[in-house]
């Protein structure tokens, strides 16, 4: 069971959609703690940032495609992760470490060239958005 008093790897992002990179990254994360909370940012509609405008999918929908891409590698909601709705966090500050790290994870370019505003694009000429 997820517990929330555990040691617990954060995730913050759009997940505009979840895809293949996010999963590999989803990887890495869980076989740090064992869980992992999943951070979804409430753009739908809205900007995310500088060049972050197109954020089509609603929360549910980022719930479902997170849950459904995570159950292929036999994750579930609720065990490993959690999924938690934020604010549209685009600055992350803090005064001093005092028990976590920042850390990015490095993948090689098969992962590195998935692109989120491609997948939509080709959604969007398939007329699946």
């Amino acid at each position: 069971m997820f517990d929330p008093k555990k040691p617990t790897v954060q995730m913050l992002g759009r997940w505009q959609p979840w895809h293949d990179g996010h999963q590999e990254l989803f990887k890495r994360c869980v076989a740090k703690t064992g869980q992992v909370i999943i951070q979804v940012r409430d753009v739908q509609g809205s900007s995310g940032g500088e060049d972050q405008d197109d954020n089509p999918f609603d929360w549910d929908t980022v719930c479902k495609n997170i849950e459904e891409g995570l159950s292929k590698d036999n994750f579930t909601r609720g065990i490993e992760y959690e999924i938690m709705l934020v604010p549209n966090v685009v600055n992350i500050t803090y005064g001093r470490g005092v028990g976590y790290v920042f850390e990015e994870e490095v993948f090689d370019k098969s992962i590195t060239d998935i692109s989120a505003t491609k997948i939509r694009m080709k959604m969007r000429e398939e007329g699946d958005l």
